[in-house]
């Protein structure tokens, strides 16, 4: 906690909906002094959203709603159009995104890329808001969406073309923050161009799990990867294998054994510093707590994770 803040009292103005609360602190000025504020923060939770696009079609999916607080601040319908949201209700940001997708717009998604997250209105509400992007295709469509009825949601489900909510951002038609960001990040990192962009995927499958460290079963295991980076370089991507990396330079190191101290201060290590600079991870194989490990580093990162070669879409280079 920040030593230059101290927490005085907190006041329960309201439980009605959420928790709005008056806060009292002191704050140590640059002199050393202490001075005492007084603030109203609301703690709502914290939430996820999403921007389902698809690149063939060139559209997103959006909702729309009405949000009584803009229809009391000059909205004259009160109605909203928003990228899918919602709270994360004590799961994951990324198991309470898909959720809300399938609950609201009807898609049902698998791989969602975490984008980031932000303080929405930070000068009064606690929450954080989890930003993330996935690709739909109407064979996802396993509803009509709409929302919960018993949560009184009313939520009508959008199709748009991409260039046509860029416009509707300069015409005032989309004036939500969040579906701002999603759709301006979307235009800067050129998600919706037709031709993939080529990716570096990081292959993670078991090298030693499984095989006693019996060299043919370890060869074995390097053999089924080496294919399967052979058919991710003919989808057009780059396909990265971290024993690539990490093999030369423990031998380079002086190991003599598979296992022993310099084999285990590179191998596992290695893997973590090329997976910062890949774009996704393709998860094969059989049981293997290395490979566990980096899909669950790749997830934390906002990284793509494929568990089926067929789930990664060819590229033509570009």
């Amino acid at each position: 906690m920040n030593p230059k803040i101290r927490i005085v009292n907190e006041e329960l103005l309201s439980d009605n909906w959420y928790l709005l609360k008056k806060i009292t602190y002191m704050t140590e000025t640059t002199n050393g002094s202490w001075t005492s504020q007084s603030r109203e923060s609301y703690d709502r939770g914290n939430g996820a959203t999403i921007l389902l696009y698809n690149r063939e079609r060139q559209t997103v999916i959006l909702t729309r709603q009405f949000r009584i607080p803009t229809y009391m601040n000059g909205n004259e319908t009160g109605m909203m159009i928003e990228a899918c949201a919602g709270l994360l209700d004590k799961e994951s940001p990324e198991d309470s995104i898909r959720r809300e997708t399938e609950e609201e717009t009807g898609y049902r998604i698998a791989n969602v890329q975490k984008i980031g997250e932000a303080y929405m209105s930070p000068g009064s509400v606690t929450e954080i808001l989890h930003f993330f992007v996935a690709e739909y295709s109407s064979g996802m469509k396993v509803g009509e969406g709409g929302g919960i009825e018993e949560e009184q949601e009313n939520i009508e489900v959008l199709e748009y073309p991409f260039q046509r909510t860029l416009e509707m951002i300069k015409t005032g038609e989309i004036k939500d923050a969040k579906t701002i960001m999603l759709l301006q990040y979307a235009q800067i990192n050129r998600l919706l161009e037709p031709g993939l962009r080529q990716q570096q995927i990081l292959i993670a499958g078991p090298y030693r799990s499984g095989t006693g460290d019996d060299p043919n079963l370890i060869r074995r295991n390097m053999d089924f990867m080496n294919e399967m980076a052979l058919r991710i370089y003919e989808a057009g991507h780059l396909p990265v294998l971290g024993e690539w990396y990490a093999l030369p330079l423990i031998e380079k190191a002086g190991s003599r054994t598979i296992g022993d101290e310099i084999f285990d201060r590179i191998f596992h290590p290695s893997s973590v510093r090329l997976l910062n600079h890949c774009d996704a991870v393709l998860r094969i194989g059989g049981p293997s707590l290395g490979a566990d490990e980096m899909v669950r580093t790749a997830l934390e990162l906002g990284k793509i994770v494929y568990r089926d070669l067929q789930e990664i879409p060819p590229c033509n280079g570009v």
